[in-house]
């Protein structure tokens, strides 16, 4: 059976786009519930998806385990996967870990571009690596059942975590430097490493991280995902679209500042263009998929690598950790 995964979406989530991934056919969509928020205010978040999922039951549940995925497929539903954008959430108390995973956390990154007290995200202009408690944390994110993200992270941070996770670990949403020299895209070391670990990488449709950004030509995404499997081999590359479907400006500010400072941060924007970055006309939502399916196929890849670039690689993932 081939499935259909979207392994990082954020958008202001609605019956409207829960109807979306449905035609799109995705399986299963890893969701952003946290930026910046502590433990508390991740409870909330909870709550808000709660409500989601009462008033649209017809079209998503919370999934648990890969195991949904197949559940998801047969009953014509999407299965939703909560993950952080940051590790705010446990605050300074490692005891958090398996409580956010009981309430259904099954990705999380260790930075959002800033350091954190885990280990460094990639803005920052040293890279220290993991922390003692970023350490610690990693080894009980792997006794739970907690993904390590690392798509915000610097590169020694990230090559540590590879080394210390005893489980695959997850680059959920990035592309490589070699097509586009974005902060967040990836060398071809890191990628090589995260391969030979059995870790996955989600092809980014975020702008900033497209080359020619909005303007980047499917032929020129799927020419780039062909170089990726050359470097990586095409079992250890995904899709984590990075999509932000109809949020307002106003939350990626929320996202570049949080509550961590007074001056205006820009990320991969500037002050000509603070808001989100507009879609690729080939990807304005998950119905791209269908895109990048024939795409994907152009640029020489068989019925079975595309399948697998576009689901199955991530439900073995899932497979082997959740």
């Amino acid at each position: 059976m081939n499935y259909k995964i979207d392994n990082l979406q954020y958008c202001k989530w609605s019956r409207e786009v829960f109807q979306i991934n449905r035609e799109a056919g995705l399986d299963a969509v890893h969701v952003t519930v946290v930026y910046h928020e502590d433990y508390n205010e991740f409870l909330e978040r909870v709550n808000e998806w709660n409500n989601h999922f009462k008033e649209n039951s017809d079209l998503i549940f919370l999934g648990s385990t890969y195991k949904d995925i197949e559940k998801a497929r047969l009953e014509k539903k999407t299965a939703i996967f909560f993950g952080f954008q940051n590790c705010s959430p446990i605050e300074d108390d490692i005891s958090l870990i398996e409580k956010v995973h009981n309430q259904g956390c099954r990705f999380m990154q260790l930075t959002y571009n800033n350091q954190s007290l885990l280990a460094t995200g990639c803005y920052e202009k040293n890279d220290s690596g993991v922390t003692n408690f970023g350490r610690e944390a990693i080894k009980e994110m792997n006794r739970v059942g907690i993904v390590v993200d690392m798509s915000h992270s610097a590169e020694k941070s990230t090559f540590d975590a590879i080394e210390i996770s005893e489980k695959p670990i997850a680059i959920t949403h990035a592309n490589p430097v070699f097509w586009h020299s974005a902060k967040r895209n990836k060398s071809n070391d890191l990628l090589k490493t995260l391969a030979e670990s059995n870790g996955m990488l989600g092809l980014s449709l975020y702008a900033h991280h497209l080359k020619n950004s909005t303007n980047c030509t499917l032929e020129s995404f799927c020419e780039m995902a062909a170089k990726t499997a050359e470097i990586m081999g095409v079992k250890n590359i995904g899709i984590g679209s990075d999509l932000c479907l109809n949020q307002p400006d106003s939350v990626v500010e929320w996202m570049r500042n949080g509550t961590w400072t007074k001056t205006k941060n820009f990320g991969e924007g500037s002050k000509e263009k603070i808001g989100f970055p507009q879609q690729p006309a080939w990807f304005i939502d998950a119905r791209g998929f269908k895109n990048l399916e024939t795409g994907l196929k152009k640029v020489g890849f068989n019925n079975e690598d595309t399948n697998d670039i576009l689901g199955n690689n991530w439900f073995n993932f899932y497979k082997g950790i959740i």
